[in-house]
């Protein structure tokens, strides 16, 4: 297709060669006529009698508009479309830190698609994947980003209308970057660092400097969440105990100061400061009130609420309320549960995500975006974030959204079918876990890296014919697979995972069982059958493989061969056991003596047949450490 566009293309027209390539269009004199005009106002895409125009007020408003127009075009003669932006911020963070650190050409495509879909912010987090030239160690094999290479996705980000915002860690979640000896004198825990030591503050200053630098704006993210262990560690040894919120308050000043000398505009993760919101919490009067010397006490920084756990609206538009008590508006973070195990949990992401957009409109929420953790691993491609993107899209523009509305943009933003990609939910979503997996249940990344021997979660499994899932699920993801060309890899990659478990999935339940039974010619039967997971664990990690390479530096991946590896060679020990116990040569094996009980860890559920997603836990009852 052929465009002519006239009239204000000077803010738009680097970012319109970016993206004009992957949409088939061609800008040509002889193309269709569209007037663009920017001016303020609801975004405003039209067709009429041949003749189009796009009207916006920031250039991502255009992005978006062109996309529309290019969506509706094809289907429709006339069309007269309007849509009112309902945040100021709207964007993504994208985690970097957990293992996988995306690609310079990785970043750039999620922008493209950022940009059709008019999300306006990118985060990249980095905890230690930065480079800071005094600190050598800090990010060291561990894929950091130049400053050179920040730039560059800040420059490309620039042209689409799209801000890029630094995202790091200045008080908790540095345990990669604190593990080597030049962090040993201004540490308290093993990864949060050690508050009022001079040299922490140095220290952060050429974090924040490097941070900060490759970037135009004036934003920073500086993180401090989760830090339960502050002033419980060194700190602890050398001033004693105090207050938590004292010791946050103090170090935030701190750190503050450090922003201002480089005129940045800081935000923080909120929870930290969650304990003044309960209402038997210490830190109120007795009228209930939290007093005006706590309040003052907290420095001038933009505080970021974050939750993508509970689907009632009225919990988000509480703690929002909440907030509000401390004399400003949040900044709401949501997810797209990439962090689930091995493969994304669309139900939980939707049903979060529908009820936290709701809440922010109602109480006027103004700046939003959706994270993409990568927790332990980041195993999930994140890749299978996008039809959650659009979702937060469409919440962006319109003030009411269905499923089925986002399915139609998707198609068009994401160059897929959004009905397929749900479809990978069913990885995770087997029987036995509730409806859309609300208590975070990862069977695939379960079954696929227990033990067949050892079993830790066969019983909790037993009985729920997961096999018979995943055999039924091959098929399911191989038409999905076919309708989604342009993901063929990412289907194809979860088509043999599906496969892998309808095998793998209840075999250490049946060994077991047929041991039990003491029937050896059943017991030989299993040899070819682990013979054939082998094979295939083999096969489902050269798919995966395939994916990471194509997404991420390499560095991380050697902590994916591992599992796998680990998957692959302990089959090699059961089939020997096995045999040993075939030919006589061991009178029992002791792995399956051992009564089978229902996982009872930390993560364990009720609901669900586990609900925590770390590794080490899967694979062992032992010490495990990589």
């Amino acid at each position: 297709m052929k465009l002519h566009l006239t009239g204000d293309l000077s803010s738009i027209a680097e970012g319109l060669n970016l993206v004009i390539g992957n949409l088939t269009v061609q800008l040509s004199e002889d193309g269709y006529p569209v007037q663009v005009k920017q001016r303020k106002g609801p975004l405003h895409v039209m067709n009429h009698n041949g003749q189009a125009e796009i009207s916006f007020e920031k250039p991502i408003h255009f992005f978006r508009g062109l996309g529309l127009f290019l969506e509706h075009f094809s289907k429709e003669k006339g069309f007269d479309l309007s849509e009112n932006p309902q945040f100021t911020m709207s964007g993504v963070m994208l985690d970097a830190s957990r293992n996988a650190v995306p690609t310079l050409s990785d970043v750039e495509q999620l922008l493209q698609r950022m940009a059709l879909m008019g999300l306006d912010t990118l985060m990249l987090y980095t905890e230690d994947t930065y480079e800071v030239k005094e600190h050598p160690y800090f990010g060291y094999m561990r894929g950091r980003y130049s400053a050179e290479e920040l730039k560059a996705c800040d420059d490309y980000a620039v042209k689409l209308g799209i801000e890029m915002i630094p995202c790091i860690q200045s008080l908790g979640h540095l345990r990669e970057a604190l593990k080597w000896n030049y962090a040993s004198n201004f540490k308290d825990t093993d990864d949060i660092l050690l508050v009022d030591e001079p040299k922490t503050y140095e220290f952060l200053e050429n974090c924040i400097r490097a941070a900060s630098l490759p970037f135009r704006t004036k934003r920073i993210h500086i993180g401090m969440d989760e830090t339960f262990q502050l002033g419980l560690g060194k700190y602890l040894e050398k001033h004693g105990y105090e207050n938590h919120i004292d010791i946050m308050n103090r170090h935030l000043k701190k750190v503050v100061s450090i922003t201002d000398k480089y005129d940045l505009k800081p935000m923080i993760w909120s929870d930290m400061y969650f304990p003044l919101f309960q209402e038997n919490s210490k830190y109120r009067d007795e009228f209930g009130k939290i007093p005006e010397d706590i309040l003052t006490s907290i420095p001038d920084v933009e505080l970021v609420y974050w939750n993508y756990y509970r689907r009632e609206q009225e919990v988000y538009e509480q703690d929002f309320q909440h907030h509000k008590l401390l004399g400003q508006t949040p900044i709401f973070a949501g997810g797209a549960w990439t962090w689930n195990g091995i493969v994304p949990n669309y139900g939980k992401a939707i049903a979060t995500t529908e009820a936290a957009m709701a809440a922010c409109k109602k109480e006027g929420i103004k700046e939003v975006f959706v994270t993409l953790w990568g927790d332990n691993g980041a195993e999930t491609p994140f890749s299978t974030s996008l039809p959650i993107l659009q979702l937060f899209a469409e919440h962006t523009y319109h003030k009411e959204v269905t499923l089925e509305q986002t399915a139609k943009r998707y198609s068009f933003c994401g160059e897929g079918n959004f009905e397929d990609f749900m479809v990978l939910k069913k990885l995770d979503e087997t029987p036995g876990v509730m409806k859309d997996n609300m208590n975070t249940s990862m069977t695939s990344k379960v079954l696929l890296y227990q033990d067949i021997l050892i079993g830790l979660y066969d019983e909790n499994s037993k009985g729920l014919s997961l096999g018979e899932h995943y055999e039924k699920l091959v098929s399911e993801i191989e038409k999905a697979k076919y309708n989604n060309p342009k993901w063929e890899s990412l289907f194809d990659f979860y088509e043999q995972l599906a496969r892998v478990l309808s095998v793998k999935a209840e075999i250490g339940i049946k060994i077991k069982e047929v041991y039990d039974r003491k029937d050896y010619e059943q017991m030989k039967s299993f040899l070819k059958e682990l013979d054939w997971i082998q094979t295939n664990v083999n096969l489902l990690r050269q798919k995966h493989r395939k994916i990471w390479f194509e997404s991420y530096k390499p560095f991380g991946w050697e902590v994916i061969d591992i599992r796998y590896g680990g998957v692959i060679t302990r089959i090699d020990s059961v089939k020997y056991r096995i045999q040993e116990w075939l030919a006589g040569r061991i009178s029992a094996i002791e792995e399956l003596e051992e009564e089978r009980l229902r996982h009872d860890g930390p993560w364990e559920i009720v609901d669900g047949l586990v609900g925590g997603n770390v590794y080490h836990r899967i694979v062992t009852a032992g010490n495990f450490s990589l």
